[in-house]
């Protein structure tokens, strides 16, 4: 598992050189490779010592991973600093982390408190996924959202309150962004404009369409087209 950890960095990260650099300098791989050994002891119901070694992980990384917390195959955390994993949070295989996440809870009842990640699932810098819920497999949570409400599988959800957007199979590839899935984060706003202006060029179609058989039908019937200024009176 711990290879498989460290060989997904370079499928992930454009930035990783080589496997060397990799173990050696990125923090989120040395917090998956402590995380693995403190579960193992909290498992085996070696409780202070699993959180003994989850706080000195935490010092060294400045990564916060309860020794609880279920994670699966081919875990990747970007950059690291100011993540946050509570106990009861579960996580499947090919997840992906970026700064500032935190898996939290809404309540100090014990019992199942934090969130379940499915396989494939990116949740971007800064987000806060907090309570109980499901990211369904192969979703996207975009940077600084907090969500609160169960997310189904391919979609993306982004904003305060998080909101879904759209499914990942309708995710457009514009020219010119990167083309590397976890880079494409959805631009509310650039989409917005981008529908308006698809809807000015239909409309302008359409017209430059109508003006066209109004010239055909006047020429026809043999009287110059009354389009535009030429309908009004002069002043």
């Amino acid at each position: 598992m711990l290879r498989e950890d460290i060989g997904c960095v370079a499928a992930r990260d454009p930035a990783a050189n080589n496997r060397l650099e990799v173990v050696l300098t990125y923090p989120g791989i040395h917090a998956i490779v402590w995380h693995r050994i403190a579960h193992r002891l909290w498992r085996a119901k070696l409780r202070f010592p699993a959180r003994f070694l989850s706080w000195f992980a935490r010092l060294l990384t400045h990564i916060d991973i309860h020794p609880g917390a279920m994670i699966g195959r081919r875990f990747f955390i970007d950059h690291g600093a100011g993540v946050v994993i509570g106990e009861t949070a579960e996580i499947g295989d090919d997840v992906t982390l970026y700064h500032g996440v935190t898996l939290g809870g809404t309540s100090w009842s014990p019992g199942k408190r934090h969130p379940t990640l499915e396989d494939g699932v990116l949740v971007g810098c800064g987000a806060k996924i907090l309570g109980p819920i499901t990211v369904g497999k192969g979703a996207r949570v975009g940077a600084n959202s907090v969500v609160v409400d169960p997310v189904p599988p391919a979609m993306t959800v982004v904003g305060i309150p998080g909101r879904l957007v759209r499914a990942a199979s309708e995710r457009r590839r514009i020219g010119g962004r990167i083309d590397l899935d976890h880079h494409l984060m959805p631009d509310p706003v650039g989409e917005a404009i981008s529908e308006l202006l698809d809807r000015i060029d239909f409309l302008e179609m359409r017209l430059a369409h109508r003006e066209g058989a109004h010239r055909e039908n006047a020429h026809r019937e043999g009287r110059k087209p009354d389009c535009g200024e030429d309908t009004h009176e002069p002043a």
